[in-house]
């Protein structure tokens, strides 16, 4: 059974989404202090966390840097701020998404699935994805298509480097200024023309329909996804 940790400090707000993840047959654990989050995390070891970052003690973002000291735990934020540089921040500090109050439990219990099968992908996960009509060996740097006949795919260094970054976490909502950082290096992290011009190019080279991608998906204002 899949436990989930629920962070909040509005007792209303728990008692609606217990009720809802009971009835799905999840087991939740719940916290309404940031501390008191951090203590069940390392009692109860949830399989995901749905954390809010308003709480009366600690920040929800540095909750999350607390909890990626020592765990990877995905961590669906579930906040009622939406300036995009809250949301920057906490995908930074290493949550794997993030969904704005006021919210639709449809739309968070289906996150919620989303971060499982993710999680359990990615603990599959050998190193070899498929986008489009190719098979990429990502740690081989190869790329096969389907048709033995089609024409070779060729990614430069730093297309490869992107690419490998943006795969690793198949699902996880990745910030600009992290793939920035991974890819080029901290001095880059103002540059985000750098991102959006390079997974164009992946998505030229790669998607079957770039101007719709399947894969390599942008999350407007926040960054970017790669979905399996």
């Amino acid at each position: 059974m899949t436990r989930i940790l629920v962070v909040d400090d509005e007792p209303q707000l728990i008692r609606v989404l217990q009720i809802n993840l009971l009835a799905r047959q999840y087991h939740v654990v719940t916290a309404g202090t940031g501390q008191a989050a951090l203590d069940a995390a390392r009692q109860d070891h949830p399989d995901i966390v749905v954390l809010d970052l308003g709480l009366p003690d600690l920040d929800g973002v540095e909750v999350i840097r607390r909890l990626r000291t020592w765990t990877r735990v995905p961590v669906i934020v579930l906040s009622g701020r939406t300036d995009s540089h809250d949301k920057v921040a906490a995908l930074d500090a290493g949550a794997d998404d993030y969904v704005t109050k006021p919210f639709s439990v449809d739309e968070l219990l289906a996150r919620i699935r989303v971060v499982a099968r993710r999680q359990e992908r990615t603990d599959n996960l050998t190193g070899s994805v498929r986008i489009g009509r190719y098979r990429i060996d990502v740690v081989g740097k190869t790329i096969v298509p389907d048709d033995p006949e089609a024409g070779a795919v060729h990614l430069t260094r730093t297309e490869w480097q992107l690419l490998a970054a943006v795969v690793s976490d198949p699902g996880k909502l990745l910030s600009q200024q992290y793939l920035l950082e991974k890819v080029w290096g901290p001095t880059y992290r103002a540059e985000t023309q750098n991102v959006r011009q390079y997974m164009a190019q992946l998505r030229r080279k790669l998607e079957t329909n770039p101007a719709r991608p399947s894969h390599l998906l942008t999350e407007p204002g926040m960054g970017y996804r790669f979905q399996l």
